[in-house]
């Protein structure tokens, strides 16, 4: 395969995310009026799809590692395309929920075999490099991904919405099936066995780059994924903007991340990851810290409006376009003969993570405004902490080259 074709195939399949949750988005409190349904069971079509997501890469992984990632790749995408027909068919919201779980399941396939994938092929400061890539790829599909779900919905109606998640699915199987080779080298025939496996998790779970790695890019994971959970809510439930205006902010929002991974790019060819990380914190923190002063200083005010919002959430974004894939791709990098089982561990801890936040704002979307400002503010605090912390002590080893790619 090309360098093109592959990171046009990690794009898709990472692309994934965006389009099982913000195409979804601007549907969402459609959906919820109509079928009479309450905030909190709402929260649960994203808490639903992301537990099973998380769930399901730890069964992914191993399975990858056993038997190579393009038969997972080829079922989990057959899988996600009838799973997503299912949801536009739901006749209540318990069909819907249980339909999104589905999603999850196999969408934790795609995006769990992807970041595999970058450590089959390349060193790990090279796979930083073209993660970055895959995730600029990863960042315009979510620019169109929210416009075009604010637009579909005010249109013709949240199902059709959903429809585009069944097209994109069938559209990325097809491409895999044609053009997709296997980049497992040499397959682990140990994967699957009990005791193995559970020595192999444990084993990684206990590395400290693992740990440092993992807990970066999961704390830029649900910095974002608090943002996705409640500004449907803050934008056009709250402040009344219309979907289409929604989806455009949205579109916004996934620019300053496309800036993001390519200033990213830009730093490790100049420096270390582990200081392109350490100075893209600075961005993060500043990024919380504004949003949670504005909306405190802005509360009752008339010229409190979606900027206060959106500019601090840009500037989170920036630092997240250098966190996620130096994250994900240092997580990986001291397993290279269990790739697939420390991208699904890595995977599922990020999914946890927002299984538990989507419960918290669940509960406290009676102020979406603070919701909102309150987690992207802790986030960000835990962000900068093991960027300046446990990324200069532990991420060296994984990660240390200047990449030159």
């Amino acid at each position: 395969m090309s360098p093109k074709l592959i990171v046009l195939i990690l794009a898709l399949l990472l692309g994934l995310q965006p389009v099982t949750t913000d195409l979804y988005l601007p549907a969402l409190p459609a959906i919820t009026q109509g079928f009479g349904a309450g905030m909190g069971q709402a929260q649960l079509t994203l808490t639903a799809l992301l537990l099973a997501f998380g769930l399901s890469q730890l069964v992914w992984g191993p399975l990858s590692d056993r038997f190579g990632r393009r038969p997972i790749l080829l079922w989990g995408m057959a899988a996600y395309t009838l799973a997503s027909v299912a949801c536009v068919f739901a006749p209540n919201m318990a069909w819907l929920i249980a339909g999104r779980a589905l999603q999850g399941v196999a969408m934790g396939a795609g995006v769990m075999a992807a970041r595999a994938v970058v450590r089959d092929l390349y060193a790990p400061a090279q796979g930083a490099n073209v993660m970055s890539q895959a995730l600029t790829g990863l960042g315009i599909i979510a620019c169109v991904c929210a416009p075009l779900g604010g637009l579909l919905t005010d249109w013709l109606g949240w199902r059709v919405a959903l429809l585009m998640l069944a097209v994109f699915g069938a559209g990325t199987l097809a491409l895999l099936a044609w053009r997709f080779e296997e980049t497992l080298a040499q397959p682990d025939l140990q994967a699957l066995r009990a005791r193995p496996l559970v020595k192999a998790n444990w084993d990684i779970l206990c590395h400290p780059v693992f740990q440092t790695w993992c807990a970066l890019s999961a704390g830029s994971y649900l910095g974002l994924f608090t943002f996705l959970a409640s500004s449907s809510f803050v934008f056009v439930s709250f402040m009344g903007y219309s979907k289409t205006a929604y989806g455009l902010l949205m579109l916004s929002m996934s620019l300053s991340y496309i800036v993001g991974t390519f200033w990213c790019r830009w730093m490790l060819r100049r420096t270390s990851v582990h200081r392109t990380v350490g100075i893209a914190a600075c961005l993060t923190l500043t990024g919380g810290v504004s949003m949670a002063v504005l909306a405190y200083a802005g509360q009752g005010r008339d010229w409190y409006g979606a900027w206060a919002i959106m500019v601090p959430m840009y500037i989170f974004m920036l630092g997240h376009g250098v966190h996620q894939p130096c994250g994900q791709s240092g997580a990986v990098a001291p397993f290279p003969r269990r790739a697939g089982t420390a991208s699904a561990l890595n995977g599922f801890l990020m999914m946890l993570g927002a299984f538990f936040m989507g419960g918290w704002l669940g509960q406290h979307m009676d102020q979406p405004v603070f919701a909102l400002a309150h987690g992207i503010l802790l986030w960000s605090g835990v962000i900068a902490t093991v960027a300046w912390t446990a990324v200069q002590r532990h991420g060296r080893p994984a990660l240390s080259a200047v990449a030159k790619a």
